[in-house]
């Protein structure tokens, strides 16, 4: 089958490899769409921090934003799973630690994470063997372009969560990227006052068009009571900025990623007594994104831009968007064409 495989800094390729297998406790998954992900660029680039701790090695396979069709079941898997249409976690944890029989699977200490850490080759090929512990089933109303963006999903309905926001309240999103979007989505679903603060003017157009008339930048960022602030950009200086901006006793959350550290004062968290949260992975986030996409109260298609074929990925990782692409931050991909 044809897979992508990055093989070092900079290179990816389209490579014939062997077709999965579904092994005791397993699925082969007919893969549909699969979106592409900050963290798969920064693996293509050779930035991501797992390529320098050895935690991830090249040549990988990325894709972990995905949903297909099951068309195989293992040793030990319910065959009701065939023919059905699922997404997945990417955290896959041991199952038999005291962190995953609480319930946090997703900072196991021997954590796999499909198409980021070796071990589990990613969902960026015609086809992916997948331990159906962790599946999703998609209702019949949710098609695979939807079901791809579950994961992202996840990730912005735990950030919601996190920041303990309730009807009537003020949220401030740090970042207007897919995550960002999202998370405003969500937490509008619930009834907050949302604001969004991006990096530059005309970066605000597409969360005005979806209905987020209060989109700034840092210059043009009304002086208001924020009840909470999730961080969702990659941006160095805006953790620290967060911190400054929140409402004592309330909530930052962390949720985004910067390439360099960022730095925040530790006697401001304490001196304001606020919470600051990080969140890591959609894995609790997984269910409810997939009920809110399926009743309507979140609609994520907006957002994609584009979907393309595995031949074109290369020129996308490189930072060339796709002709004709729309306004929204995600590309998927159709590994099938």
């Amino acid at each position: 089958m044809r897979a992508l495989v990055f093989t070092g800094p900079g290179t990816a390729e389209v490579r014939r490899v062997p077709e999965p297998e579904a092994g005791a406790g397993e699925v082969v998954v007919d893969v549909e769409r699969v979106g592409v992900c900050g963290t798969d660029v920064e693996l293509f680039t050779g930035e991501m921090s797992y390529l320098h701790t050895g935690r991830t090695t090249y040549p990988l396979r990325p894709g972990h934003e995905w949903a297909g069709t099951v068309t195989a079941a293992g040793p030990g898997v319910d065959r009701s799973w065939v023919g059905r249409r699922v997404t997945g976690d990417t955290m896959i944890g041991c199952g038999r630690c005291r962190r995953c029989l609480a319930g946090r699977h997703h900072v196991c200490g021997r954590l796999r994470e499909l198409g980021i850490s070796d071990g589990l080759p990613g969902a960026l090929a015609e086809r992916l063997a997948y331990p159906a512990a962790y599946l999703r089933a998609l209702p019949g109303a949710l098609d695979a372009s939807v079901g791809a963006l579950v994961e992202p999903g996840g990730n912005a309905l735990r950030g919601v969560a996190a920041a303990g926001v309730v009807p009537g309240e003020r949220l401030l999103v740090l970042g207007t990227a897919t995550i960002g979007l999202l998370v405003a989505m969500f937490a509008r679903a619930r009834g907050a006052e949302v604001h969004l603060m991006g990096h530059r003017e005309d970066g605000l157009a597409l969360p005005r068009s979806l209905g987020f008339a209060d989109a700034w930048t840092r210059a043009t960022l009304p002086a208001l009571a924020w009840d909470a602030v999730v961080d969702a950009s990659n941006a160095p200086r805006l953790p620290a900025l967060a911190l400054e901006l929140v409402e004592p006793g309330r909530r930052v959350v962390y949720i985004g990623l910067a390439g360099s550290p960022s730095t925040v004062d530790t006697r401001a968290i304490a001196l304001k007594d606020v919470t600051a949260v990080g969140v890591l992975g959609a894995s609790a986030g997984l269910a409810g994104t997939v009920a809110a996409y399926a009743d309507g109260s979140v609609d994520p298609r907006p957002l994609i831009a584009t979907t393309i074929g595995l031949d074109a990925l290369a020129e996308v990782l490189a930072g060339r968007r796709p002709a004709g692409a729309g306004p929204g931050p995600k590309i998927l991909v159709d590994p099938r064409a």
